[in-house]
């Protein structure tokens, strides 16, 4: 278990690469996306009748593999075949205790195959995140973001996270000071 503490302790300073190609000096961690989405994956299931610890456990294993792989922007899949995140967690996991090991694959293979309510927030919450750091970005002069907001916008399962898309994308960042 301590050996796989310091594989996940490689999110920390893996960078979400795609914000790379639009000029981002310095992209948010993988586990600062993680940390993030698993909190959203809570709200947005406690609002759509879903367990809103189970959607966080699933958003907080969503990304683990890229310890492995590093995080590949969308344009590295015409060259590449994606890997099977269940491999690569199976593969992640395989020294942990057998309790531990099904926590860990249990969680991944149910939010791959998005039948859940469950997985289907923390998927929304994966792609919100993206859509508030985008707008994060924009707004600290970045520009190009419009392809990531566009992007998360279209892929929803939710009417709350639809909701709050809508929302975030018309607010500054720093509204919340405000209240």
């Amino acid at each position: 278990m301590a050996g796989f503490g310091y594989e996940l302790g490689l999110l920390k300073r893996i960078r979400r690469s795609g914000w790379w190609h639009i000029g981002v000096r310095d992209p948010e961690s993988v586990a600062e996306h993680t940390m993030r989405a698993a909190q959203l994956a809570a709200l947005i299931a406690a609002e759509e009748g879903a367990d809103p610890a189970r959607a966080a456990f699933l958003a907080l294993w969503h990304d683990t593999q890229e310890t492995r792989t590093g995080d590949l922007p969308h344009t590295a899949t015409a060259y590449l075949t994606k890997p099977d995140p269940r491999q690569i967690t199976a593969d992640q996991t395989a020294e942990l205790p057998p309790q531990s090991q099904e926590a860990v694959r249990g969680a991944v293979a149910e939010y791959e195959a998005r039948e859940t309510l469950e997985a289907r927030c923390a998927k929304d919450a994966d792609k919100l995140e993206m859509l508030l750091q985008a707008v994060e970005y924009r707004e600290t002069g970045v520009s190009r973001t419009e392809g990531w907001i566009d992007s998360a916008r279209k892929s929803f399962h939710t009417e709350t996270s639809r909701k709050i898309a809508e929302a975030a994308v018309t607010l500054s960042p720093l509204s919340w000071r405000d209240r």
